[in-house]
């Protein structure tokens, strides 16, 4: 499970005295224990995968944010977390890959976006982000 190697990975970040890898894995932990206790049971690991992917969207937005204040000591440390928190994530699919994958499924041209999303975000989540599958649906659909 991917909660137990966050609590190993938190114990060597103490250990190694890395107080980014430490406190970003910390924050990951305690989403993980909040939706298992919300759930009530284990959580699957399409679930966890959601977290992750949650945590670095809003990574993503402080990047973004450090950027445009032209923050380099702060892009420095969030460009540091999403390679700390890309490792719980599946290898990511190239644009092409998300490209056969949703021809395959049946996106086609004419297609109304929201349908075309509904088939698109179960079958990839966690293989591809959000922007990536938007754009390749985008593209299907015209």
């Amino acid at each position: 499970m991917l909660k137990t190697k966050v609590f190993e990975m938190i114990k060597q970040a103490m250990r190694d005295k890395d107080q980014l890898t430490k406190s970003v894995l910390t924050i990951v932990k305690s989403n993980l224990d909040l939706a298992e206790k919300e759930k009530g049971e284990a959580l699957t690991e399409a679930e966890e995968i959601a977290i992750i992917n949650r945590e670095m969207k809003q990574v993503n937005q402080s990047l973004d944010g450090a950027k445009q204040a032209g923050r380099d000591d702060l892009i420095e440390q969030e460009e540091a977390k999403l390679r700390l928190l890309e490792q719980f994530l599946p290898e990511q699919l190239s644009e092409e890959e998300v490209k056969e994958a949703l021809a395959e499924a049946g996106v086609t041209s004419g297609m109304n976006m929201g349908d075309a999303m509904k088939i698109a975000r179960p079958l990839l989540a966690g293989k591809a982000d959000g922007k990536t599958i938007a754009s390749v649906v985008k593209q299907l659909i015209r």
